[in-house]
């Protein structure tokens, strides 16, 4: 029996956009949501679906006599930097977006290192994803450690970015205004305002609330 066939990212990816879109928008109008951060919301859902597009789809599902016979792996290469040349920048790139959010979306995300770790485990993730996708479609994609790496250098930089910009004040306000509650980025603008005012900020209670 042969199987081929392909998936490709926009039957998939688009209405989950849209919906994601559509919920917002109700979110949005009955006032769950601030319009500021529901934009932000969705321009973290727009990124990731590209991520995916980028990365994962499309899905080259072959099964059968001309299904891929090679052992899954080989289609890992485990040394750093080997192989490296310029088809890494645009690795680098892709993520930047990333590392640039994370301190808006999420509290965790209070430092570079921890914020260079989010990331890492984001496209470890991909990576993982990629290699599954190979053992069970035989779809073709390999697996790199330079991707990793040029991944995670990318999400350092948008964390260095989003840094500089906070520090500008035509960007300040607009950057914290769409930042989520209990983002790092919030809580160390409040920890800033109450050390300015000469006030001890007050510890934040409750459960952790997810974006």
């Amino acid at each position: 029996m042969d199987i081929r066939f392909q998936v490709d990212s926009a039957p998939v990816l688009g209405p989950a956009l849209v919906l994601f879109a559509a919920g917002t928008v109700i979110r949005v109008r009955r006032g769950v949501w601030d319009k500021r951060r529901g934009l932000l919301r969705l321009a973290a859902a727009v990124h990731v679906a590209a991520v995916l597009s980028l990365t994962v789809f499309p899905l080259n599902v072959t099964w059968g006599e001309y299904a891929n016979q090679a052992p899954w792996i080989g289609q890992i290469n485990f040394v750093p930097l080997l192989t490296a040349d310029i088809t890494m920048v645009p690795n680098v790139i892709m993520m930047v977006p990333a590392g640039f959010l994370l301190p808006l979306l999420f509290r965790n995300a209070t430092s570079a290192s921890r914020a260079t770790l989010m990331t890492a485990a984001a496209s470890l993730s991909v990576e993982a994803a990629q290699l599954l996708s190979y053992i069970v479609l035989n779809n073709g994609r390999s697996v790199d450690v330079n991707d990793l790496l040029a991944n995670t250098l990318g999400g350092l930089a948008g964390y260095a970015l989003v840094t500089l910009a906070l520090r500008v004040p035509a960007l300040r306000g607009s950057l914290l205004a769409a930042a989520l509650p209990r983002s790092a980025a919030s809580r160390a603008d409040r920890r800033r305002t109450a050390t300015a005012d000469g006030t001890q900020d007050a510890p934040i209670a409750g459960p952790v609330v997810r974006p």
